[in-house]
Formats: C-alpha cells, sequence, structure tokens
C-alpha cells in the first residue's frame, strides 16, 4: 500500500490568512434535528490555505485556474529543500538544491515549513520565496508548476515580479503547502482544484504518495 502524506493546511476559523485579508467565515445555516439536515455556509478568500494560482491573478485577460489541463496538477514531482538560512531564493540556491533540467513539476521546502509545526497563525513578514532570477530559471528548467511551503512564492520584499515572470509562461503555482513531514525526494502529487469558472485562485487538496 502506498504511503500518502498530506500536505494541505486545514480550513477553519484559526486558519492563517495572508495580512489584510478576512477569515474564514464558516456559518451553520441549518441544524439537526429541526432543520432536518446539518447546512453550512462558507465565506473565504480563493487565496487561503493550500491553493493555486493562475495567470489572472496578476495578468489582465491571463488564464484562469478552469483553463489548465488536469494532468499538470497529477504526476511525478520533485521534492527539494532549500538551506535554512536562505530567505530569497535565487538561482544559485535552486541549484544547490539539486534542481536541474526537465523539472516538470517542482516542490520547495523551506525554512517556512517549521511555522506549520506547531500551525502558527500569525502572519510573518520574513518567509523564504523566490527571486526574479529564480523564477527566470525555473522557467529555463521547463518547469510547469511550483510549490512553496508559505503563502506566496515570491517574497514578501517582491511579491509581484516572481509572480510575473511564472505567470507570463503559464507556470502554475501552488502555495500554502505544509512540507514539515516531508523529506526531500520524488513524489507523485495530486493536487486537484475546485472547478471554479473564470477565477484566478482556486483551493486545492494536495497529496504525496510514494
Amino acid at each position: 500500500m502506498k504511503r500518502i502524506w498530506d500536505i494541505s493546511l486545514p480550513l477553519s476559523k484559526k486558519t492563517l490568512v495572508w495580512e489584510g485579508d478576512p477569515q474564514l467565515q464558516i456559518d451553520q445555516v441549518l441544524e439537526l434535528p429541526d432543520g432536518k439536515f446539518n447546512v453550512s455556509r462558507v465565506v473565504t478568500s480563493l487565496h487561503i490555505g493550500t491553493h493555486i494560482d493562475a495567470p489572472l491573478h496578476c495578468i489582465e485577460q491571463g488564464k484562469s485556474v478552469d483553463q489548465f489541463p488536469l494532468e499538470i496538477m497529477i504526476g511525478p514531482v520533485h521534492v527539494v529543500e532549500v538551506a535554512n538560512e536562505v530567505q530569497v531564493i535565487n538561482e544559485k540556491d535552486l541549484i544547490s538544491a539539486g534542481v536541474g533540467v526537465q523539472e516538470d513539476r517542482l516542490i520547495l521546502k523551506t525554512k517556512n515549513s517549521h511555522l506549520w509545526e506547531y500551525f502558527e497563525n500569525q502572519f510573518r513578514h520574513d518567509f523564504a520565496g523566490l527571486s526574479r532570477k529564480g523564477a527566470d530559471y525555473l522557467v529555463n528548467c521547463g518547469v510547469r508548476l511550483v510549490g512553496i511551503d508559505y503563502l506566496s512564492i515570491s517574497p514578501y520584499s517582491d511579491l509581484v515580479e516572481p509572480h510575473l515572470i511564472l505567470m507570463q509562461h503559464d507556470v502554475i503555482i501552488l502555495e500554502g503547502l505544509n512540507l514539515s513531514e516531508v523529506k526531500p525526494g520524488w513524489y507523485k502529487l495530486f493536487c486537484l482544484p475546485l472547478k471554479l469558472i473564470g477565477t484566478e485562485a482556486a483551493p486545492v487538496r494536495a497529496i504525496l504518495t510514494q
């Protein structure tokens, strides 16, 4: 039997959100026994927890999440570990971590993973993210999907440009991964988004198998 790693963040009213975003809201609109059923309603940003970003997030008239084939989000993935002291991940850091050519799917495990060990829900500015040159390198390596273990692929000091570089080449960005129990190596990734039409992001349930 294959082992499964659930690398998705749990969603609740306590889930960490990007600074300024509203907390997840869950309301029960019907309740047993009088309501005959339990029925809940969820109000949330599409960028909460584990989610994918599509080009429409940063590019006017860019592709939305429903315009990407599902096969990009299912298949072999290389999980690499970036040194803990690295906050802005550049080309040299990626090469040192073992990122090479013909990497269809790549997941970056960074110092951010330590934040999920206790599910810290205080937003941090000092999370590790990908630099512009790092994004260029991934595009040149042929990456079609890249994931990271915090709420943004870009560092707080340069939020837009690394996103844009990836999105201009139709690279799917997978954010909000919990990799605290995952070691570097090769896995099979499943990260299917909700079938939302015309949106710039969608929550996913992401798992690894080996």
